[in-house]
């Protein structure tokens, strides 16, 4: 194998040095632009060769600005070193080794193994359970940690013996793993999100809030395939047998229950008085078993009035605005003077001065005498009628735009909740419960954690790097919660959040000098001319872009792919009428091809790592192609539908 993954480097490398070579034969002229061109190839080969990346990209882009500045090293060393401020001048990057060290935590704290038994008990009556189980704890796991390696890896020491212990074919297993696994570059909080934002310029908090729906609907679509082989090929995913989905009860839960079957409601009210279990232990599964409905009680009301009077108050406190400027004595602010003092009306006569009050016509004389004057005896500040008269039906419009109807979205998404809530307490017996106690030690600390971390970013609350720093401080409670917080993890998870960040860094500086050096050249001006002069439409150039990147994700890493290629892309969307925020989607989407595509696929090399002898890399890459093609559909949906991952950013933040 290795040699065959030789003969394609080999193969792939030749294609591009005969590729620059026919460019730049063809040229009539060898311009700078034709030198940026060469840059790009060789850098791509030199990665290839096996060279450090971020320092590959640092000599070339020097090298080559030595070149474009006629050999000035002066100006040549200027440019590097206002390149590589502008990258350490970019707040936005804090956020990634906060992040990373969350990630690195949350993976110490040893939830995975808990998480992933109490899954698969409560998803063991869907067709291939172990696998389904394996796809939502890469899912859940991903997200709180988003480092690929090491959700591969736990869950390949974790899932894979027991998948193949139940009879589930190999490919099926390892392609679960792999592409479960690979979820945690696209769902938030995604350290890729913050490197693409940071090269295109694009907001990551629109990014986070755009690639929750489009990671969720990839996860979906994984457990949907997973579910369909299953059911159409039960001999590569065998259900669970009978003895496998047995929960045991605990001694007093056993008391109260005539068996695991039992519907736990019933047997909690009923008590079972002469078996002796104590009425604490009673009072303590009731409030468990309540949990759900008071959440989703609270949630339904808190939700319920904020999505049906935030909008009125907002108009409320712009007709209080409008009421201070109307001059009412009573509503403080700014208003007329006293008639007595302050600034008044001239007594002269000929001024300008208010009506009489009665009805009458005023007569010439009269007029003549001083025109518009105040009728004896009037108030200082006399009440207008008409402003009298409207000012009720203001008020009652008001009152009216305080509420307004709550959207279709909110009854759709409770009435799902509320099904589901309706479908727990329906079926409820002791068994599952125990597993409801399982998942509450496992499932919902992690997903409280994300959601207080996503949701805080999302709704405005903090920015990703506030939010960050609250993730990092919520995995170390997390860690210490589950007693597995101390010095030995905390130095360890310093060093891989160090080394990692410092990988990352290094690749924004070496971007920042290559992309410098390659505008410098001409480069980027000379592919938007090529591209420009191909006269494509815009569903042509999005296409060709997503095919480039797909195909750079067989010999590269998602890094390199960002930091090198997003530069030349990013320009040229203007051209096209392309959002850079739906481009990143689409990319982060594709992106993923990085880790599942043969023959550098990393994240195969990672189970294959921790797999057994007879688990070969063919039967890893056969089980991977299926979810790339799952991605392919996901990347065509989400062109298709674009409001996939643009409905949730426009409605927060429009």
């Amino acid at each position: 194998m290795i040699r065959r993954e030789l003969w394609f480097g080999l193969s792939f490398m030749a294609l591009i040095v005969i590729g620059a070579t026919a460019v730049l034969a063809s040229a009539p002229t060898i311009t700078n632009g034709h030198l940026g061109l060469l840059m790009l190839s060789l850098v791509v080969v030199a990665i290839m060769l096996g060279f450090p990346t971020a320092f590959t990209l640092m000599g070339m882009g020097m090298l080559f600005t030595w070149l474009a500045y006629d050999r000035d090293w002066h100006r040549t060393l200027d440019l590097m070193v206002q390149s590589a401020f502008k990258t350490m001048a970019n707040d936005v990057l804090i956020a990634v080794p906060l992040f990373v060290f969350m990630g690195y935590l949350v993976e110490r704290a040893n939830l995975i193994e808990s998480l992933f038994k109490s899954l698969h008990l409560a998803l063991a009556r869907l067709p291939g359970a172990l696998a389904v189980a394996t796809l939502v704890t890469c899912t859940i796991f991903a997200t709180a940690t988003g480092i690929v390696g090491a959700v591969v890896t736990l869950m390949g020491l974790l899932a894979l013996p027991a998948m193949l212990r139940a009879g589930y074919s190999v490919p099926l297993a390892a392609g679960s793993i792999t592409a479960g696994g690979c979820l945690g570059i696209l769902i938030p909080p995604s350290v890729l999100l913050i490197v693409y934002g940071a090269t295109a310029g694009v907001s990551v908090v629109q990014l986070y809030a755009g690639a929750f729906f489009p990671g969720l609907m990839l996860a979906s679509l994984y457990v949907l395939y997973v579910i369909i082989v299953a059911w159409l090929k039960p001999q590569w995913a065998p259900p669970l047998s009978q003895a496998e989905r047995v929960v045991p009860l605990p001694p007093l839960s056993q008391r109260l229950a005539d068996s695991p079957a039992a519907h736990a409601v019933v047997g909690l009210l009923k008590g079972r008085r002469n078996a002796g279990v104590p009425f604490s232990h009673v009072l303590k599964q009731l409030g468990i078993v309540a949990m759900p409905g008071v959440i989703f009680l609270l949630l339904a009301a808190f939700s319920y009035k904020a999505v049906t009077t935030v909008e009125a108050q907002a108009r409320y406190e712009i007709e209080e605005i409008g009421a201070v400027r109307s001059g009412t004595p009573e509503s403080g602010g700014l208003q007329e003077p006293p008639v007595e003092g302050g600034l008044q009306e001239p007594p002269q006569e000929g001024g300008l001065q208010e009506p009489p009050s009665d009805d009458t016509q005023p007569s010439a004389p009269a007029s003549s005498q001083g025109a518009l004057s105040e009728p004896p005896g009037a108030p200082a500040v006399p009440p207008a009628p008409a402003a009298g008269t409207a000012e009720p039906s203001a008020a009652a419009a008001t009152e009216a735009a305080t509420q307004r109807p709550a959207p279709t979205w909110w009854w759709v998404t409770f009435a799902v909740f509320g099904a589901i809530v309706t479908l727990f307490y329906l079926f409820l017996s002791f068994a599952r419960l125990e597993i409801f106690k399982m998942l509450l030690a496992s499932f919902f600390p992690l997903v409280l954690l994300i959601l207080s971390v996503l949701g805080s970013i999302v709704l405005g609350l903090a920015t990703p790097t506030e939010a960050a720093a609250m993730g990092a401080l919520g995995g170390m409670l997390l860690a210490a919660a589950y007693r597995r917080l101390n010095l030995a993890v905390l130095k360890e998870s310093v060093f891989l959040t160090a080394k990692t960040s410092a990988m990352v860094c290094w690749l924004f500086v070496g971007s920042a000098i290559f992309s410098a050096a390659f505008a410098l050249l001409g480069g980027q001006a000379l592919v938007e001319e090529w591209v420009l002069g191909m006269n494509l439409t815009k569903v042509e150039f999005l296409i060709l872009s997503q095919v480039i990147i797909f195909l750079l994700g067989w010999p590269l890493e998602w890094t390199e792919i960002i930091v090198i290629f997003m530069p030349i892309f990013i320009p040229l969307l203007d051209n096209f009428g392309v959002d850079p925020l739906f481009f990143g989607l689409l990319v982060a989407l594709n992106l993923q091809t990085a880790f599942l595509s043969p023959p550098v696929a990393m994240a195969a090399f990672y189970l294959k790592g921790v797999s057994p002898p007879h688990v070969t890399l063919n039967q890893i890459f056969l089980g991977m192609l299926p979810f790339m093609g799952i991605q392919v559909l996901a990347i065509v949906l989400l062109y298709m539908w674009p409001q996939i991952g643009l409905w949730l950013p426009q409605l927060l933040y429009k």
